[in-house]
């Protein structure tokens, strides 16, 4: 199941993004942000992989709250993280660590850091399902002017890996190719772009 969180009519020149597509696979991370007013502590981790929308709901996070947020933390200064951390409960504002990993994985040198991270809730984006994988493709698709039909992105989305950054790699790719050659992107062309990438054979 998918949907929409509707925001303001300048968020898109403000932010680049126009909407955020809501799935099983994100909603309890958008469930999290919404509330973070109850958060225990003022300050939160979300990790996801790439191309994972973790960026922009950081972004929409920042919008709902006029809180802080230090992206892609797993490679930051852990210093600042630790000052900004303290600040955010000093000041009562909520700071939001966005990272590709929880904090176990980062190989904290800090000791006081590695306290902090420790008690601080953590919520996750999680592997995209069927829903989300079509209509992050579809929006992609459409954010770049391109409307294939839903068998192109059918046929698609069945031969190339299921992520994130593999749905952002063939999107460009068959944008390239379609304004290359001056033609709509449909199953033949999918099927060359797959090919030239490397997703499948010619068999």
């Amino acid at each position: 199941m998918t949907g929409q969180i509707a925001l303001p009519l300048d968020w898109a020149s403000a932010s680049g993004e126009a909407d955020f597509i809501v799935s099983d696979a994100n909603a309890a991370a958008v469930r999290h942000l919404e509330h973070w007013s109850l958060w225990p502590v003022r300050a939160s981790l979300l990790t996801g992989p790439p191309k994972s929308g973790r960026s922009h709901l950081g972004r929409i996070f920042q919008h709902w709250s006029s809180g802080d947020v230090i992206d892609d933390a797993d490679l930051a200064d852990e210093q600042m993280i630790f000052h900004a951390w303290n600040r955010a409960q000093e000041l009562r504002r909520p700071l939001l660590i966005i990272a590709s990993a929880a904090p176990p994985l980062w190989q904290i040198a800090l000791p006081d850091l590695a306290s902090r991270l420790k008690a601080t809730p953590s919520v996750a984006i999680g592997a995209p399902d069927d829903a989300l994988l079509t209509a992050v493709m579809s929006k992609q698709f459409h954010d770049r002017g391109l409307q294939p039909s839903p068998e192109v992105v059918h046929y698609i989305l069945a031969r190339i890996e299921r992520s994130f950054s593999g749905i952002a790699e063939v999107v460009a790719a068959l944008d390239t190719a379609a304004l290359s050659a001056h033609r709509r992107i449909t199953v033949p062309l999918a099927r060359n772009v797959l090919f030239s990438l490397g997703v499948i054979d010619d068999s």
